[in-house]
């Protein structure tokens, strides 16, 4: 029997992502967990306590939150909630028939609370609602207040990600123990909210397997790995970075500082002789050169990252066949980003070389010839779909939950990051990080590692500048990477 002081499949003592799973895997592992011996009670007592954490992250002392039970496990883990939401004021509706408990709705709403807590239905729903479940539920979005959904938003189909006929809007969604698949479709975004998950609830190791994976902070702990005493620049890697062209010298300069934070021993920057002045005045550690056709395929580069800035109007003629040479036969890792994955020749690249892309789904889209709306319906194909067209190359798709795969194997979605990372050189320090540890030698080992602890620290950062300085820039989160230390 698994009791509140035993390691649970939330708590990860050998840190490892949560798998992405199915609505019948949910009841697979909630079969086991019953089996070994753990309560249901205590479960939805441990969840309860999970969901009155969060809520008092999200409000004030004094402040009124409203909890809607339903009849079923949700509407347990609102109520469990109660007795731990110490300075808050607090309204219960248990909610068993929409048409008589509206009422009920309507005048705790008018007490103006600053959260409500989703608990009507779990994801054991499935089949359309009523009109009169239709009718409450969007009494409660036309609320305008912050919402936590438990497990997944009422009204939801935690396969699909499809309606059933009206959702909550959640700013939070406090999914148990790991995502459910149809939580990560573009189309459950808008309704979802934030995804956050509370493993640590008590279930037994979870007994399915995935295809898709869910980091989890801890994953990174110990990452990147301490550097021994007796080293120096050299055994750190040496990163050129091909960007910035006139009009569009900040993204080279964003790349580089991304770059920098990942502190690999050198980085050199090549770029257009327009561009050479602004891009050279505002570093100092980076060695800056105009570029003159360089054979970068043949440098003493350990990386090489390209694209960021290109997009000036004689670019692709001036830059393009030294990019394709470059993808094809570099024997070090090669990060295309920005105008240059336009120009990548498809196809197979040199044997044993790793060789990654960064679009975001526009760019995406024109790569494999079809809408971003394509892109977007089923992200993790589109993954799949690029890594084969160039040659099995690992695929960062940017976005909200960005992937990280190929064409084979696991793929992983992000967990961190916000709204607030949409601004204009986002992609630069991101691709310039992601490059600048790719760049050392001593990383190599796990690239999958390190391309996903690059986006999540990107995220990471971003989630705290906008926790505690609203207003940030894209300046501010180059200057900040790096800065997140992962917690157990």
């Amino acid at each position: 029997m698994i009791g509140d002081g035993q390691a649970s499949a939330g708590s990860y003592a050998d840190a490892m992502p949560l798998p992405v799973i199915s609505i019948a895997q949910m009841r697979e592992w909630e079969k086991a967990t019953w089996a070994a011996g753990q309560t249901e009670l205590n479960v939805i007592r441990r969840v309860g306590g999970a969901v009155a954490r969060r809520a008092l992250q999200l409000t004030r002392a004094g402040d009124r939150i409203l909890l809607l039970a339903g009849r079923g496990n949700n509407g347990q883990d609102a109520l469990a909630s109660v007795e731990s939401l110490t300075d808050r004021l607090t309204d219960v509706v248990e909610v068993n028939d929409p048409t008589t408990d509206i009422a009920a709705l309507r005048t705790a709403l008018s007490r103006k609370p600053a959260l409500i807590v989703d608990g009507l239905f779990g994801i054991g729903l499935n089949r359309p609602l009523s009109p009169p479940w239709v009718a409450f539920i969007e009494q409660i979005n036309q609320a305008k207040a912050l919402v936590v959904a438990i497990d997944v938003p009422s009204g939801l189909d935690a396969d699909t990600g499809e309606t059933f006929g009206a959702v909550v809007l959640a700013d939070v969604t406090l999914t148990v123990g790991a995502p459910k698949s149809g939580l990560l479709k573009t189309a459950a975004a808008e309704f979802a909210g934030r995804l956050e998950v509370t493993p640590d609830v008590g279930l037994v190791p979870c007994p399915c397997s995935s295809r898709t994976w869910w980091p989890l902070e801890q994953d990174f702990i110990g990452f990147p790995p301490v550097r021994r005493v007796y080293t120096h620049k050299g055994t750190y890697g040496h990163l050129a970075i091909l960007a910035g062209s006139l009009g569009f010298h900040g993204a080279a300069v964003l790349a580089a500082r991304g770059a920098q934070r990942a502190q690999p021993g050198l980085i050199t920057v090549f770029t257009s002789e327009e561009a050479y002045a602004p891009v050279a005045s505002q570093l100092q550690a980076v060695m800056v050169s105009p570029w003159r056709g360089t054979v970068l395929s043949a440098g003493p580069w350990t990386a090489c990252l390209i694209g960021p800035g290109l997009a000036a109007q004689d670019c692709r003629k001036t830059f393009e066949p030294a990019i394709a040479e470059l993808w094809k036969n570099a024997a070090f890792p090669v990060v295309a980003d920005a105008s240059a994955l336009d120009w990548l020749p498809p196809g197979e690249t040199m044997s044993g070389s790793e060789r990654i892309l960064t679009p975001h789904p526009g760019e995406a889209a024109r790569l494999l010839g079809c809408s971003v709306t394509a892109v977007q319906e089923d992200r993790l194909n589109a993954v799949r779909r690029l890594s084969e067209k160039f040659g099995n190359a690992w695929v960062v798709l940017k976005g909200h939950q960005t992937v990280i795969g190929k064409h084979s194997g696991d793929i992983h979605v992000n967990s961190s990051g916000n709204p607030w990372l949409a601004q204009g050189g986002s992609g630069d320090a991101l691709a310039g990080y992601l490059a600048g540890w790719l760049a050392q030698p001593p990383l190599r080992g796990d690239i999958l590692k390190t391309l996903r602890y690059a986006v999540w620290q990107h995220g990471a950062v971003a989630d705290r500048l906008q926790a505690t300085r609203p207003g940030w820039t894209i300046e501010d989160l180059a200057d900040h990477l790096g800065s997140i230390a992962p917690q157990p």
